[in-house]
């Protein structure tokens, strides 16, 4: 099996040759495998439920033998091995064939996201992931419910000092478990990750969008007042709810509700 070691215990105990490539765990449902990198030192790995593959995932969403990565001289490819719910790469279905990797590629098998490091620099790379998790989810690459504190203990003060306007919305896809139940958890995460697109194309740059549930989502709106954030919560539930979310062939309607609050001295007007 190929060598995993967890982020708890990996300060300075792992020594990884120069261009030695690994997989770090990103996003899963168990926590305790969040954060723990696969050095990739074969010609042949496999990944799959069963344990005799070199990478084991407990999943009944991950087949038997899942996918395999090769490395073919200087390049590393990854292969589904025609898998039930096939294998992903940056959100796009990997080939039965071959498919070549990238330097920070996002590989989802089942439900676990591995982010590929590659280089001369993997030790860099790796805290650098390591550091991304602490305040980011792996699945939506917004902000997660740790990094959400972190935003307004600095926005609320800066509001408060300067007198400037600052508000809240709160957002939560009706009925999610429903979703889950019809069309599987690998389908609720599809829409996670495009609710999340959609938010993070409607907000501005100073904006901070964060998963602090399940399915629920928080934007942070700094020089916004109530009325202004109402507003934007009643553009987002049309562009979600006129969304049309596909997953493998199915289409999956979304209804959310969004709230809106200002922020200064607690919490505020809301509508």
């Amino acid at each position: 099996m190929v060598s995993a070691v967890d982020t708890r215990i990996t300060k300075g105990e792992l020594r990884l040759h120069r261009g030695e490539d690994n997989l770090v765990v990103i996003y899963t449902r168990e926590d305790a495998e969040l954060g723990c990198r696969y050095v990739l030192d074969r010609d042949v790995i496999t990944i799959g439920r069963d344990p005799d593959n070199d990478i084991a995932l407990e999943s009944d969403a991950v087949s038997r033998f899942h996918a395999r990565i090769d490395h073919r001289g200087d390049d590393v490819t990854l292969a589904d091995l025609s898998s039930t719910n096939g294998t992903f790469v940056n959100n796009e279905r990997a080939p039965v064939t071959t498919r070549r990797l990238c330097k920070g590629d996002h590989i989802k098998v089942g439900d676990t996201i591995f982010k590929y490091l590659s280089g001369s620099d993997i030790e860099t790379q790796y805290h650098e992931a390591i550091f991304k998790l602490t305040i980011t989810d792996g699945l939506t690459e917004v902000g997660n419910a740790k990094y959400l504190p972190q935003v307004l203990g600095q926005e609320v003060p800066r509001a408060r000092r300067h007198g400037r306007q600052l508000a809240l919305l709160m957002m939560d896809l009706d009925y999610f478990k429903q979703v889950n139940d019809t069309y599987g958890h690998l389908a609720g995460d599809a829409v996670l990750r495009e609710v999340a697109q959609i938010g993070r194309q409607r907000l501005r740059p100073g904006d901070t969008l964060a998963r602090y549930g399940g399915e629920e989502f928080c934007a942070v709106l700094p020089e916004t007042s109530v009325q202004g954030a109402v507003r934007l919560a009643r553009e987002l539930r049309e562009r979600i709810e006129g969304h049309r979310f596909v997953f493998e062939g199915q289409s999956i309607q979304v209804t959310v509700s969004i709230g809106a609050a200002e922020l200064r001295d607690g919490l505020g007007q809301s509508g």
